[in-house]
């Protein structure tokens, strides 16, 4: 055994977390009691000392799966109907003890369930004294169960409020409608890779597949970008812009794109302000309908079909960062924009051609 296993483990928290994560367990657990004792009075057991592991979970590790509100609920109520069931049933206190948590940790890990607070509120059946063991089963409704929910329902609030991603679930992207998964989730490490993996540990790992193939691409991207991060915005781009203006008809937008065969035209003004930009798709297809455009709408002005929501790019970023918006964001071209002016269009064209470069003087470097 090495003598660095004993030292801290756990990857440094930034300070405003840590503040953050303080706070809400204080005011998780000050709401819970005050609400508890408001429901059921002063004389009733209204706060379980259990509660305050949850609040650690909650609060300071909300992406941790075992913090998770299925975890929270379903853990703590089967380990509290495992504690009374053995304080009932086996008369050696030491016995029902050791045996109430064994239950709760199987009980929890068959049910997906783990909550380590879990095995104190089972324990706290067969030893919180008569206050607990007069309830008898009702311990598991009051305060078990009101106690859980009550904290998870602070905390949901709480994390909206400061802006934490609470429940720690993050639907899959997919922008065509379809169930293919986006396509950085299609190459390099997938959903089932790491799912495989994590069944495969001969322990449990706290956190999730969905967190852990996160914290892989960010490795994956922070390599990527000591390689080529260099390469920016700026040095792919298309600088001869092909653009129309509010003004221009639907007959003119369908006359440049097919001339420059390209798929999208920014819309700008005599300053090159940025307006608008106007796609193949918004002109065959009318998004309010979501129909094929009648044929009597060529001398409609451009300002009635362009798209005022844009993405842009900036010159100088990262080619890195815009291969995301580009490989799961749906989008197909990016307008360039310099102190409120077009100068530029990348497009997936430029991006393939730039990325491929890169792969080839890659190559050629490892040669």
């Amino acid at each position: 055994m090495h003598i660095k296993a004993f030292f801290p483990a756990v990857t440094p928290i930034q300070f405003k977390e840590c503040i953050v994560g303080s706070i809400g367990a204080a005011l998780g657990l000050i709401g819970t009691a005050m609400l508890c004792q408001w429901f059921f009075g002063l004389h009733s057991h209204w706060l379980i000392a259990p509660i305050g592991a949850s609040a650690v979970l909650l609060f300071a590790a909300p992406a941790s799966p075992l913090a998770q509100p299925w975890s929270i609920i379903v853990g703590n109520v089967l380990s509290a109907v495992a504690g009374v069931l053995c304080a009932n049933l086996i008369g050696h206190t030491a016995l029902a003890a050791g045996i109430a948590v064994m239950l709760a940790i199987a009980v929890m890990l068959l049910t997906r369930s783990l909550h380590p607070p879990g095995g104190a509120v089972a324990l706290t059946a067969v030893i919180g004294g008569s206050q607990i063991s007069d309830l008898g089963y009702l311990f598991v409704v009051v305060p078990v169960a009101i106690n859980s929910l009550l904290i998870l329902l602070i905390a949901l609030i709480y994390s909206h409020l400061a802006s934490r991603r609470y429940p720690n679930y993050t639907p899959p992207v997919t922008t065509h409608h379809t169930n293919d998964p986006s396509p950085s989730q299609r190459v390099g490490t997938s959903a089932e890779d790491i799912k495989y993996a994590l069944a495969h540990q001969e322990q449990l790992l706290d956190i999730s597949s969905q967190d852990l193939q996160h914290v892989l691409h960010d490795a994956q991207q922070h390599a990527l970008q000591l390689k080529i991060g260099a390469l920016r915005c700026d040095a792919v781009m298309s600088r001869s812009v092909v653009t129309v203006t509010p003004e221009s008809s639907y007959a003119e937008a369908w006359q440049k794109l097919s001339h420059h065969r390209v798929k999208a035209l920014p819309v700008s003004n005599s300053q090159s302000q940025l307006l608008g930009i106007v796609t193949l798709h918004d002109l065959v297809i009318d998004p309010p309908s979501a129909q094929p455009r009648a044929a009597f709408t060529m001398n409609t002005p451009i300002a009635e079909i362009m798209n005022t929501q844009i993405h842009t790019a900036r010159p100088e970023q990262s080619l890195l960062e815009l291969a995301e918006l580009f490989a799961d964001g749906g989008l197909h071209h990016l307008p360039v924009v310099d102190a409120d002016r077009l100068v530029g269009i990348i497009t997936q064209s430029d991006m393939v051609a730039a990325l491929l470069q890169c792969l080839l003087s890659a190559k050629i470097e490892t040669n």
